[in-house]
């Protein structure tokens, strides 16, 4: 239960003990602890925390919308959310009555319920709703700067009674509303006590410059009469200037025109130069100082009146009698009067014209004969006990006798109404019932009101001194009244001036002083007539009264205190026709400290708010009560009776088996249609027990919950997954049969399908493949994969396996490392690799010696290849020498020629040094190393008779050209560096060839001459030039018809002697590269057959890289 929140109580009716003690104590731990709001019952008592506290957010909003009351921690938002929520949900018309003393938050507490009730209502966001929302909102600062002023105990101090109803469409979204207002202070007007202020509408006129000057007016509250009779001009936490600019905002949002607007602050104006306006004794009559003619200037001027006028009404004063008028003159006291009585007048006129605008900005529209619903909402001034208590503090003393009396009325009724329909015993409550208090003031004919009234219309010279000796002596064995002239030895009253009243609240003394002239609230008919006389129709319709013919004699008016008692009952009537919420407010301290706890102060206020008797009327022998339904669901897993579900459909049989099951049963009463409980430990202990069941709960509920949602998921995704393989299945029908009539394989629709061989496609890797389906990228990139493989197998199985490694070779070195950047690379012919062990017999053993030494010395594993090389000597001036190359799987070496034996001329290189490798576009078979030491090794491959010397020749059986090393040289070199080093030597194809020779940069050019052997020599500084020979033409014709690998496509595959060569007609004899032991079978398709000679065997030390 949110009532159980480990800070005390959240409500007193659950208190072990109902004493003063006991409740003062649980309310001081709650405000200390920040927990400002406490419950008695369906009573929130709300302590004044004096700061700004962060629970009024829209998450706050959100989490008491729609709640029960105890669903949550004690808060204000609770208390306007249930009387919401029954004035929509039963229709009943409610009312929220906030109460307490002066300072004690009441204004604060009725801005905060329309914040909620705002925050709550037009979900759809209809314009019209929002506009009477913002009005309704809007309205509370403009009457608060025109009837709040700052107190001795309050610097926002309501000085007025506001009573609002805000109307509801069936919806439950507010239309309109009423607002009705009760006793203004005027007197506050013209006279304010020691450390006091005005209402708030006259400083924050003055705080602003652009009004001044237009208004004749200086910026200090100092220099008006009105504004400075206090002492005060500044409050804490109240800034003027941003409160004036706030309300004329409101204003314009009220619908009034800048005219409008205007004239209520020309109003203020006046009244702050009427106040200095100063009339001295001329003989028996009056007269206005010369020093205030400007003031009566400035006066006339903002109220669009003559001067003359007002100087005559102010002195003089009109008296019809039997048709005739007369002048009367006014004494100065008599003219001093008559100023402030028109002070006032203005004051409250003005007042009660703003009350009237708002009204109109919120009236509802035609409902088409909906009544509707209303909340109300009484924020009226608080029980007041100040150095001076005159005539309005009797007068809101009473209205709050009035209030308590409905309030302990209201509650014992509800309790009996309670106890009588669910057939419990009434137990009787003993309570102060302050009806004696409320007769003694209001009593026809007996109370002092009545007593006031009849001395205002007797004849004669009537003082406030004769009033109370006819008071004393009417009111004489009152139990709750008491004079000096009563009771001669309380010395604290004084003589023929003050009276005590003992009410509810405390004893409070009153000063006897201007009693006779508050209540008569005279205003001669001259003043009426004067500002009916205005030429501005706004202040002229303020005072319609004034419009009477001169001659006609007034009717007595009546009494102020008369009026106010009506209004009062007319008010209780209104309280007593809707169902009662209530918000009792507490000041902690006087100082308007957050942390300062006045225990006495607080006990005091707790006493004349009646808030023991209120806790023991509500418990009345139960502590708690609930309706069996709402009990049964909160502890219905206390019992497996109850648990999961009632076995019965009857609930108050389901309640006595969960308080059997828990011992409890002889702690409860049970009613018609409620469970009572007797003390605050048996709910307590349901409580515990609940909280100690929850996580077992939730725990059971998330497992059933989840189960549920992954058998669901699981459902779903089931079907997901058939719905998509049928899709998929569908799409890859779809792009299958695409496919084929792409691909030229036979469809469905063509006869004879499936019978016999499918013959190869009519396309190879170039083949225009069908876009794939989005859900079959993946399915049909593995096809399109295993298409590619089967066609590249059906164009393998016409090559030897034993030929694959080098094949393998050979399609590296054409696409990733060439890549088609040079014509002729080697590609037709078969590579043998190791070429010096070729050579004729003395050269070969010389090469096998010289090869053996490096190898136990280096310890490499297998050559590669090996040739013979034309090398280009640093720093001869062009000079090259015949050498060999060896490669190894571990370096790089350079050996003498057969002259030399073929003998190691240095150490090996190793391939990681190899940074590069260029060659040229040409025929040539020019060959640059680089190396990371910046000694690039400058070769060219060739075959040939060098100086004389007779080199190895492999050609073809018919005098072919001599076979190009280039490709297979920079496959052996790269290929080893990417297995030793794990990364790829660049190959770069240029015929602008740069080079280091000696760490010298060199360029290298190329150029064909029909000389026998390749040379180099000088071009100049710093370059070299190879003369390469010219290959004889009819070599070149003999080879023209031989494709590049690029240029081999699906078309000559079927073509092709099944052997690599994809030559046609007689030309697919030659030797091709490969070793011709394939023949074709007659239907395209090679297959394999003994060879007629066994080809040349592959050294056993060169292997496949792959």
């Amino acid at each position: 239960m949110a009532l159980h929140d480990n800070v005390g109580v959240g409500d007193f009716v659950l208190l072990d003990r109902i004493t003063k003690d006991s409740f003062i104590d649980n309310l001081e731990k709650r405000f200390k602890a920040g927990r400002i709001y406490t419950y008695i019952g369906e009573v929130c008592v709300s302590v004044n925390p004096y700061r700004q506290m962060p629970i009024y957010g829209q998450d706050k909003v959100n989490e008491y919308k729609g709640r029960e009351l105890f669903e949550r921690a004690p808060h204000i938002f609770a208390i306007a959310d249930s009387a919401y929520r029954s004035m929509r949900t039963q229709g009943k018309d409610t009312c929220i009555m906030i109460s307490g003393e002066s300072g004690a938050g009441k204004t604060e507490a009725s801005k905060i319920i329309m914040r909620y009730i705002a925050a709550v209502t037009n979900v759809n966001g209809h314009q019209e709703v929002e506009r009477v929302k913002n009005v309704l909102i809007q309205s509370n600062c403009v009457l608060e700067a025109f009837g709040n002023a700052a107190t001795c105990r309050n610097n926002n101090s309501s000085r007025f009674g506001k009573y609002m109803d805000i109307q509801f469409d069936w919806k439950g979204d507010p239309i309109g509303g009423q607002i009705e207002n009760y006793l203004l202070e005027k007197s506050r007007v013209v006279q304010q006590q020691k450390n006091e202020r005005n209402f708030h509408a006259f400083y924050q006129l003055i705080s602003d410059d652009g009004q001044l000057r237009q208004r004749d007016l200086q910026k200090s509250p100092g220099a008006y009469f009105y504004t400075n009779q206090g002492g005060v001009s500044k409050a804490d936490g109240i800034n003027d200037k941003n409160d004036y600019n706030t309300v004329n905002s409101a204003l314009k949002l009220l619908g009034l025109h800048d005219a409008e607007i205007n004239t209520a602050w020309d109003l203020v104006a006046g009244i702050l130069h009427l106040g200095n306006v100063t009339l001295s004794a001329d003989g028996e009559g009056a007269k206005i100082a010369h020093s205030s003619r400007s003031s009566v200037e400035a006066v006339a001027k903002l109220l669009q009146i003559k001067s003359s006028e007002i100087t005559k009404a102010l002195c003089e004063r009109a008296i019809a009698a039997g048709g005739n008028v007369v002048q009367k003159t006014l004494t100065s006291g008599q003219a001093m009067y008559a100023k402030d009585a028109l002070a006032k007048a203005v004051y409250e006129r003005l007042f009660n014209w703003l009350v009237q605008r708002i009204n109109e900005a919120i009236k509802p529209g035609d409902m088409n004969g909906y009544k509707g619903t209303v909340i109300g909402v009484l924020d009226i001034y608080g029980f007041e006990i100040l150095d001076t208590n005159s005539f309005e503090q009797c007068c809101i003393n009473y209205c709050n006798e009035k209030l308590q009396q409905l309030f302990i009325e209201l509650v014992l009724k509800q309790e009996q109404e309670e106890y009588r329909k669910e057939g419990i015993q009434w137990t009787h409550i003993d309570y102060f019932n302050n009806q004696v208090i409320c007769e003694l003031i209001e009593l026809p004919h007996k109370g002092i009101i009545a007593i006031m009234d009849e001395a205002c219309l007797s004849v004669g010279n009537v003082t406030d001194k004769t009033l109370l000796e006819h008071m004393d002596k009417s009111l004489k064995g009152h139990p709750h009244y008491t004079s000096r002239q009563l009771l001669p030895s309380d010395k604290t009253l004084v003589h023929a001036q003050d009276f005590r009243i003992k009410h509810y609240a405390g004893d409070v003394t009153y000063s006897i002083e201007n009693f006779m002239e508050k209540n008569k609230d005279t205003l001669f008919q001259d003043l009426k007539r004067l500002m009916f006389n205005s030429k501005n129709p706004i202040i002229s319709g303020m005072f319609p009264d004034g419009a009477q013919d001169i001659t006609k004699t007034t009717k007595r008016p009546v009494t102020a205190g008369t009026v106010f008692k009506n209004s009062m009952i007319a008010l209780v009537k209104i309280l007593e026709s809707k169902e009662p919420y209530y918000v009792r407010t507490l000041k902690p301290n006087d100082m308007k400290s957050p942390t300062l706890f006045d225990k006495q102060r607080v006990e005091h206020q707790v006493a004349y708010l009646a808030l023991m008797e209120n806790v023991r009327v509500r418990r009345a022998g139960f502590a708690h009560r609930t309706p069996y339904e709402r009990f049964v669901q909160r502890y219905k897993m206390l019992s497996r009776r109850t648990w999961p579900n009632p076995k019965t459909r009857n609930m108050q049989e389901a309640t006595n088996a969960i308080l059997q099951d828990r011992g409890l049963i002889n702690d409860v009463a049970f009613g018609k249609t409620k469970v009572f409980i007797r003390s605050p430990q048996t709910l307590f202990e349901l409580e515990n027990n609940r909280q100690a069941m929850i996580p077992g709960i939730v725990t059971f509920l998330q497992k059933i919950w989840r189960g549920y949602l992954a058998r669901e998921y699981y459902k779903r995704l089931r079907a997901v997954y058939r719905i998509m393989g049928v899709y998929r299945k569908y799409k890859l029908r779809t792009w299958v049969t695409a496919t084929q009539r792409s691909l030229g394989f036979p469809v469905s629709s063509q006869t004879g399908i499936n019978k016999g061989r499918i013959p190869v496609p009519a396309f190879g890797l170039n083949a225009n493949w069908p876009s794939a389906p989005g859900p079959l990228k993946s399915l049909v990139g593995l096809i399109i994969a295993a298409y590619g493989r089967w066609w590249a197998y059906g164009i393998l199985r016409r090559v030897p396996e034993h030929d694959w490694p080098q094949l393998r070779l050979k399609i590296y070195c054409s696409t990733e490392l060439i890549k088609r950047r040079r014509a002729n690379w080697g590609l037709s012919r078969d590579w043998k690799g190791d070429y010096l062990l070729l050579e004729g017999l003395n050269q070969a053993r010389d090469y096998q010696q010289s090869f053996q030494k490096l190898q136990k010395k280096d310890h490499f594993q297998q050559v590669l290849f090996s040739s013979r090389i034309l090398k280009a000597t640093p720093g001869s001036g062009g000079k090259c020498a015949e050498r060999s190359i060896m490669i190894t799987d571990t370096a790089i070496y350079k050996l003498d020629g057969p002259k030399g034996s073929f003998k190691g001329m240095k150490s090996g290189i190793p391939l990681n040094q190899v940074t590069a490798i260029t060659i040229t576009p040409g025929p040539d078979q020019l060959t640059i190393l680089h190396l990371s030491s910046g000694r690039d090794m400058v070769v060219a491959l060739h075959c040939g008779s060098i100086q004389g010397v007779s080199s190895w020749v492999v050609g073809t059986p018919d005098g072919g050209p001599p076979p190009d090393l280039t490709g297979e040289f920079v496959t052996m070199v790269a290929t080893q560096c990417l297995r030793r080093n794990n990364k790829s030597v660049p190959v770069n194809v240029t015929s602008n060839v740069e080079c280091k020779l000696g760490k010298k940069s060199n360029s290298i050019r190329v150029q064909t001459s029909d000389q026998a052997v390749p040379t180099f020599a000088k071009d100049g500084p710093n370059r070299l030039m190879l003369t390469w020979p010219t290959v004889p033409e009819q070599q070149v014709n003999r080879n023209s018809s031989r494709p590049p690998l690029s240029n081999i496509n699906n078309r000559n595959v079927t073509s092709s002697n099944g052997n690599g060569n994809y030559n046609n007609g007689a030309q697919s004899r030659i030797n091709n590269g490969y070793n011709n032991n394939n023949a074709e079978n007659g239907n395209g398709i090679a297959k394999p057959k003994t060879p007629a000679a066994p080809p040349p065997p592959i050294p056993q030390r060169i292997q496949s890289n792959y």
